[in-house]
Order: structure tokens, then sequence, then C-alpha cells
């Protein structure tokens, strides 16, 4: 059941309507928002899923730990270095104490250890444009190159795609930035470069990069399962969605 905030809060000024700044996962939550101190709206299902995702637990001791560095998934527990006398990290991804190199943000050398959003790129299958001619094996699945978000191109409409999450234009064979691509190109050619092969590690976002909201969470994108979201591609009316994002667990 959605949260909602109570009709007499008094700790922010909730509004109707409006953007719901940390509905990273798209749950399109209806309650009314609250305007927090940092300018972001929310509501409170949105709000409390942001904030779970910020936190971890160490195996070691149970304690709420948050990772500092979103590129090292090795992450150090201050309370359990201090009961043993040793430094004690774990991993946040498999969250079994830490084994291995470190910083590392694909995995740990744990057994069983796995990154689903590098599974995803590795696995995925090739993707066929309906308008783009003389593109082969390139992927249907990629990571945004700005947040890192996963998204899935249908083979509608052009070869360029606007990232739900972060609002930036990318090329989705080559990878570069549609400014970057288009000026020995066009939408529907081939571009100047070969095909990007499938990416083996997923670009970390730094938001101020950007002036969208909609990534509070820098790269945080995770929920367990798959989601569509409406997509937004370079503007052709009464045309069939070319993409949509794909959340997998982080």
């Amino acid at each position: 059941m959605e949260k909602v905030y109570q009709p007499n809060e008094r700790r922010f000024v909730v509004v109707d309507g409006g953007p719901d700044d940390l509905d990273y996962t798209y749950e399109c939550y209806s309650s009314r928002r609250a305007r927090l101190s940092c300018g972001h709206h929310a509501t409170p299902s949105s709000l409390t899923d942001w904030c779970s995702r910020q936190l971890k637990e160490c195996p070691g001791c149970n304690t709420s730990v948050a990772r500092r560095e979103l590129s090292n998934l090795s992450v150090n527990c201050r309370v359990c270095t201090k009961r043993t006398g040793r430094v004690f990290e774990f991993c946040w991804q498999c969250l079994k104490e830490w084994k291995g190199s470190r910083p590392r943000a694909d995995r740990c050398d744990n057994a069983g250890c796995c990154n689903e959003a590098l599974k995803t790129l590795q696995t995925c299958s090739v993707v066929k444009f309906e308008n783009v001619k003389d593109i082969s094996n390139c992927p249907s699945i990629r990571a945004c190159p700005t947040c890192g978000a996963l998204l899935e191109h249908s083979g509608k409409k052009c070869k360029n795609i606007t990232c739900a999450r972060c609002n930036v234009e990318f090329c989705f064979v080559c990878l570069q930035l549609t400014s970057i691509c288009l000026p020995t190109s066009n939408y529907h050619s081939p571009c100047a470069i070969p095909v990007a092969p499938k990416q083996t590690s997923i670009p970390q976002w730094n938001n101020t990069d950007t002036s969208t909201l909609r990534g509070f969470d820098k790269a945080l994108n995770g929920c367990h399962r798959y989601q569509q979201v409406p997509a937004i591609n370079t503007p052709m009316p009464n045309e069939e969605e070319s993409t949509k994002s794909i959340c997998v667990t982080m």
C-alpha cells in the first residue's frame, strides 16, 4: 500500500502533483509530494525507497552502513573494525566479507558474487533496426554513457535516443553523445566509427553534469525486476516507442 503524508504534516511543505524526483524506479506514486529543503519533491514512498537503498546491513554486525565510493564495492565497517581490531570490509553486492583485491566495481572474489547489470549487458541479444540501414551486431541493451542506466532499444525509430533518467541524448550504435556522432552521420545512417561492442563496465554518474533532478540517487538504479517506462526519443509523431529503461539490482 502506498504511503501518504498526514494532513497535519509540519516537517515539509506538501504539494499536489508535480515531479516525484526520487522515484528513480518509475513506480509513479500518486500521493502528494513533499518539498524537501534540498529543493527536490518526493512522495513518502519514493523517499523511503531512496533512503533504504543508501544503506545496507554489515554481515558482521548488522549495523547499517553507507557506501561512500560508488565505483568501489568494497565497504569498510567501522564497528566491526573497532570490535575485531582489524580492518573489516564487506562486498556491497553479495553482502559477504570482502575477498580479493580492491577497489573493484564489478564483483569481489566470493563465489556467486555477480553484477546483474553487467551480466545483462554481456548476455543481451542484438537489435535489428527497422529504419537504419547497414548496421549489424549492435547490442539491444546499453548502459547510458552519462548515468549508467540500462536502456533497451526496440529497433524502431532512429539510432539516437534520449535517456529517460539523465535526459542526455546519445547514439545507441557507437555510444557517443549525439553532438559528437551527428556531425559525421545522421539519425538513420551508420556512424563514422564501428559499432561499439558490448559494454564491460557501467559509467558512474556525476549528476552535476546535467541539470536534471532525476538521479538524486546517482548510480543506484536497482530494483528487482524489469520495468518498462515512458521512453524519450527524437520527436517522430505517431510512432511506437523505441526504447525502454531496464532496472536491475546493483
